[in-house]
């Protein structure tokens, strides 16, 4: 992909699956459940899918991958999320950030293993906001609380 070019909320998902294919199911039981759900229109809403409730199941399934030892296709889905966090419209870079990140840095998520062992795939920006958020979260419990701004 041209590094110019926008990553839009319509496209980011197929990006990801493409590079991570065990997670296609997963996506297609997604769209078949919200595309065309009204409730996505009430309340003035515009149509646009909650893809923050996919990516939580993707944080999922990626811990998964990790603790099973499944790890091949990590620098690949990594790239992408760095693609989402760098080229994507700020629906896409928030979420990558908030809906996907965040789920990763959280320990109780975990079984056998624990956040940090998904450093070493991340990129320079999504490492930079790994730590935001991780920060976030200290400060939020320390009744330090500053919101996180992502532009």
């Amino acid at each position: 992909m041209g590094r110019d070019r926008i990553i839009t909320k319509d496209q980011f998902i197929d990006q990801l699956v493409a590079v991570c294919p065990s997670f296609g199911a997963s996506w297609q039981r997604f769209k078949m459940e919200w595309i065309g759900n009204p409730v996505l229109s009430e309340d003035d809403g515009d149509g646009t899918l909650p893809h923050y409730l996919l990516l939580s199941d993707l944080a999922n399934h990626l811990i998964g991958l990790l603790e099973r030892g499944e790890t091949e296709s990590f620098p690949a889905i990594f790239g992408v999320v760095e693609d989402w966090v760098v080229h994507g419209e700020h629906y896409v870079s928030e979420a990558a950030i908030v809906g996907l990140l965040e789920d990763l840095t959280a320990p109780h998520r975990y079984t056998t293993s624990h956040p940090s062992r998904f450093i070493p795939w991340l990129g320079p920006e999504s490492i930079k906001w790994w730590s935001e958020v991780i920060d976030f979260w200290k400060r939020l419990d320390s009744g330090n609380f500053r919101p996180l701004a992502i532009d």
